[in-house]
């Protein structure tokens, strides 16, 4: 009978946890959006600091102060930003008016293509014409609910202001005290596990460092390709969607099928299948270089992860943080990697 009192006072409390966890909920909420606001400005300076680092190393070895260094690539990333705003600007701006302006007839014509493959569904087997309607019908949604999305690109477009005034500050630290940083990491750990904590820790900047700025030079060439390639086949709006591909190009294996699908669009809407046909040849020939030309001399082997396990942590990734878990799944894994490569060299024997 203590058993099983213990047992269900066990359960009972679990359950009134999670009732008043319930009640709670909108407080955790706002917890959450503060964090979140946090860690997205910490992710964004990470990754700044990453690319700008080996800069900002090579001046300091030679003999420049760090700080100097790293105000003196602010100045040159600043007057490089400076040149290719105000050369993109006007066209940007234009595309963007041009796309506003069409959208109504790119709307009306998707919604004909989607009805013409709905009407043409009934031929298809029972399984595939129920996956063709419920993806269909998400596409419908999808483009109905688009133009209603003002509010929210605006308040991420605040966001994203709050940032770009907040990011320097902190990238400017992280690569002024990076060392401090880690040296205090390491001193927090017992004294035992110093040097396998330094270990680790490097083992993790190496990594990521090397990932971080090899997919940074990726996504500049794939977009930068795809940009030159649309512009050949005339299609419309070459720089937006050079320049979406390029981002999308950051998620490995489902960043080219994202990536395409707004040229997909356009290319259908606008040219019809002889620009399909176009934008197709256009994107393999991108993938082909890189591929085969841009991430084994860019990338080499720098993650050693094997593509199943990139799968893997793909899926898991989407299904647990959407884009973002996409975008982090990879990096993730291979500091779980680094992590348990050394505390299995911890199991066998001390490290030297």
């Amino acid at each position: 009978m203590g058993r099983y009192a213990r047992t269900m006072m066990s359960i009972a409390l679990t359950l009134t946890c999670i009732y008043l966890a319930g009640l709670l909920r909108s407080l955790f909420m706002d917890i959450w959006g503060v964090l979140s606001s946090l860690f997205y400005t910490f992710l964004a300076s990470l990754i700044i600091t990453y690319i700008l680092q080996p800069a900002v190393d090579v001046l300091h070895h030679r003999r420049v102060p760090r700080s100097a260094a790293i105000l003196i690539v602010y100045a040159v990333i600043a007057a490089i930003l400076a040149v290719v705003v105000l050369n993109l600007i006007p066209v940007i701006s234009r595309q963007i008016a041009q796309l506003s302006s069409s959208l109504p007839a790119i709307t009306a014509e998707l919604s004909r293509w989607i009805d013409m493959v709905n009407s043409r569904k009934t031929y298809l087997p029972n399984a595939v014409r129920t996956g063709i309607e419920n993806a269909l019908n998400q596409l419908e949604h999808r483009v109905e609910v688009a133009p209603t999305g003002l509010f929210s690109v605006v308040t991420s477009t605040l966001n994203a202001i709050f940032m770009a005034f907040v990011v320097p500050f902190v990238v400017f630290y992280m690569l002024k005290d990076a060392k401090a940083i880690g040296r205090g990491i390491v001193r927090m750990a017992p004294a035992r596990h110093k040097h396998r904590v330094r270990l680790i820790l490097r083992a993790i900047d190496d990594t990521l460092g090397g990932y971080v700025r090899g997919q940074f030079l990726i996504m500049l060439a794939v977009g930068c390709l795809s940009f030159i390639g649309y512009l050949i086949i005339r299609l419309p709006y070459a720089l937006l969607l050079g320049a979406f591909l390029g981002f999308a190009d950051i998620i490995p294996y489902l960043g080219p099928i994202i990536g395409i699908a707004p040229a997909v669009i356009i290319a259908l809407t606008t040219s019809g299948w002889p620009m399909l046909v176009k934008v197709v040849i256009v994107n393999i020939a991108v993938q082909q270089i890189e591929g085969n030309i841009l991430s084994p001399q860019i990338m080499g082997r720098t993650l050693h992860l094997h593509p199943m396990a990139i799968v893997a942590a793909l899926i898991v990734g989407g299904e647990a943080g959407g884009i973002l878990g996409l975008i982090l799944a990879v990096p993730a894994l291979a500091v779980c990697k680094v992590v348990w490569t050394q505390w299995r060299e911890a199991r066998s024997g001390p490290a030297h």
